[in-house]
């Protein structure tokens, strides 16, 4: 039985003024998910700007996030490259409350494809929760290729994989040889753009950042797909195309914290080394923000 699908908001960290967390703006987030009927909420990933958190700031954020979110599941970004650490980040994850952990690859030191399967291997034994590998080549400098994630597939604590090579023949792989051999395993696309062909595929769903703006509309995108409306779903695609585009502007989560301010919305500017909106894209993404906000 697969144990998580749908939609997946990887949230934001609001900050204040002065930089620092913003936490009441963090409560009326999950409360504006909760409300809008997503399936699961992601916190400490790259959208919510983790390596510039603090460790007391991502307790905090973990604590009021499972506060606000009662019984919605929670996954909390833990990956790194030192395999000690984020077996500790897990356990931490878990005694927090979290239901299950999202591990991106190891980044920077490019491990091999043996020294990725023995990572995870390693994260299996020792893992309290269900793990979610995170494939994102273009930040790790690594590709998990789709032989060695049938290996770590195999693992009794991965329960699926958040997609986001860009390789839509490698999505189809993953679900012509790993998922038809583990139907629970679940497959979610890491890129907003790439939920209708990953889900035409046979995907499970999607992790993904538009939602933090429009949490009701992207739950309505996804629900096409579980119902098998195809037609609506293909509608709902290029209705949300020009946001899919607009948040990959700049580096996230540049785009879609600029969004949420021009919307109203607990944002704040990203920490250093992230830089608030260019100029050049401010007016494209307000027209975007002011055809899509309105309608959610």
């Amino acid at each position: 039985m697969k144990i998580w699908s749908g939609l997946f908001t990887a949230l934001i960290t609001p900050f204040d003024d002065q930089g620092a967390l913003d936490q009441a703006g963090l409560r009326l987030l999950v409360r504006l998910q909760k409300e809008a009927e997503v399936d699961g909420l992601v916190v400490l990933g790259s959208t919510g700007e983790a390596p510039t958190l603090t460790s007391e700031e991502k307790e905090i954020i973990i604590r009021l996030t499972k506060e606000e979110a009662g019984s919605l599941p929670i996954l909390v970004g833990c990956g790194g490259y030192d395999t000690q650490k984020v077996i500790e980040n897990v356990h931490q994850a878990a005694h927090l409350g979290a239901q299950g952990a999202l591990i991106v690859t190891p980044y920077y030191n490019k491990p091999t494809q043996e020294g990725l399967y023995l990572h995870f291997q390693a994260l299996s034994r020792a893992s309290p929760l269900p793990l979610i590998l995170y494939n994102i080549p273009g930040r790790t400098g690594v590709n998990v290729l789709p032989e060695t994630l049938k290996k770590i597939a195999d693992l009794p604590s991965i329960v699926g994989v958040k997609e986001a090579s860009g390789n839509v023949v490698q999505m189809g792989d993953i679900i012509a040889e790993i998922k038809a051999a583990r139907p629970s395993f679940s497959l979610f696309s890491g890129d907003d753009i790439f939920t209708f062909p990953l889900m035409a595929l046979g995907g499970d769903g999607l992790i993904g950042m538009s939602s933090n703006l429009i949490p009701r509309l992207m739950k309505k995108f996804m629900s096409a797909f579980q119902v098998k409306d195809w037609e609506l779903a293909r509608t709902l695609h290029y209705q949300l195309l020009p946001l899919f585009k607009g948040v990959t502007m700049e580096t996230n989560p540049i785009p879609i914290k600029a969004a949420m301010q021009m919307a109203g919305l607990p944002s704040g500017s990203p920490r250093l080394p992230l830089t608030p909106l260019s100029p050049v894209f401010r007016e494209t993404l307000t027209n975007i923000v002011d055809r899509l906000y309105e309608k959610t």
